[in-house]
């Protein structure tokens, strides 16, 4: 098993995913604004994978808080959360974990005055935000397994697995792994994903130690692909999702959604409940971050451009529902309509 993020004594332990593959290096973080800055600077990526680690950030930053008061707890825990709250703008796990764990203190200092109780709450809160990450990525490859014929040839975009979840089984490819399991000879072809190369580094690696087979190609390659016949489906993964199903994910996702649609080819996202925003309308309102100019003039230091030119770096792209075949979420798979579809699934997971 992958080990994206764990809680340990010592501190957070954190897979330095930018590293990867030449080099698997653990990063132990002792402190919030270290684990603010590790979810930054993408030591750790993934929407679901940034929610697990806001929320051990804050355990930890809370743990070691000095106050002697509930209310200075409070006052520390409020400060950390919006800290963690500046990361990663797009990825809606990030603000999803802040909210539990505050709603988590609340319930806390409701019952208890005790200080180190309601550390410890926290520090529990956190850990079972860990574990329902992997249960959920197991469910998503429950439910989307079975939409992957035998002998299917998948194509991915950035990376959606173990490295973007707590670990384990992933959403994308969760749902590859679920019809592997399943007994299905699966194949990916895994774009590079300009300009932080996750499939090319991350998902390609993960497969290979997967022993699934793998093919890379570049982003500019995947209508090619399409067009000769081998891509049998297209599954992605999800930083947000809006009410409507329109879904932010890797910048070049809806590049290749068009290109799905064009062909025939299904297109599949995989994410869990958790990453659905019902508050927003339609992908119109998700925020788009935009990141360092030198992740597209450099691979990490060494320079391809020309000094002096203008950069636009997007981080994610929205694509709008009608591209969409089914989002696969651990709860069950929705089909358009999405707007009563997800908000369905939604109310059944609350009541169950």
């Amino acid at each position: 098993m992958i080990k994206t993020v764990e809680w340990t004594k010592d501190g957070v332990s954190m897979l330095d995913q930018r590293l990867l593959p030449a080099q698997e290096t653990y990063l132990m973080l002792r402190s919030y604004d270290e684990v603010a800055e590790a979810i930054r600077k993408m030591v750790i990526r993934g929407a679901p994978a940034i929610g697990v680690a806001a929320a051990m950030g804050i355990a930890l930053g809370a743990n070691q808080s000095v106050g002697t008061s509930v209310a200075d707890l409070e006052d520390d825990l409020l400060y950390i959360c919006d800290v963690m709250g500046k990361t990663r703008p797009t990825a809606v796990n990030l603000f999803w974990a802040i909210d539990r764990m505050r709603a988590t203190f609340q319930r806390a200092v409701a019952t208890t005055s005790n200080v180190e109780e309601v550390k410890k709450l926290l520090v529990a809160e956190a850990l079972a935000i860990f574990d329902e990450d992997i249960a959920a990525n197991r469910a998503i490859g429950k439910f989307g397994g079975p939409l992957l014929p035998d002998g299917a040839t998948v194509l991915t975009h950035c990376n959606a697995g173990a490295l973007a979840t707590a670990g384990d089984y992933g959403t994308a490819l969760g749902v590859i792994r679920g019809a592997r399991d399943a007994g299905k000879k699966i194949a990916v072809i895994a774009d590079e994903t300009r300009p932080f190369l996750q499939g090319l580094r991350l998902t390609a690696w993960e497969l290979a130690k997967d022993e699934i087979p793998v093919t890379v190609i570049t982003d500019n390659m995947a209508g090619h692909v399409m067009k000769s016949g081998k891509v049998d489906a297209v599954v992605v993964g999800a930083d947000r999702i809006a009410g409507n199903g329109d879904t932010a994910n890797k910048i070049g996702t809806y590049m290749v959604a068009v290109l799905a649609r064009e062909h025939g080819i299904p297109f599949y996202v995989a994410a869990p409940l958790t990453t659905l925003d019902l508050k927003l309308k339609s992908g119109e309102e998700i925020p788009i971050e935009e990141r360092d100019e030198k992740e597209v003039t450099h691979i990490r230091e060494y320079q391809l451009a020309p000094d002096g030119i203008g950069v636009h770096n997007p981080a994610f792209d929205v694509t709008p529902n009608h591209l969409i075949t089914a989002i696969i979420t651990d709860k069950g798979v929705a089909r358009p309509p999405y707007t009563a579809a997800l908000k369905q699934l939604f109310e059944q997971a609350v009541t169950a």
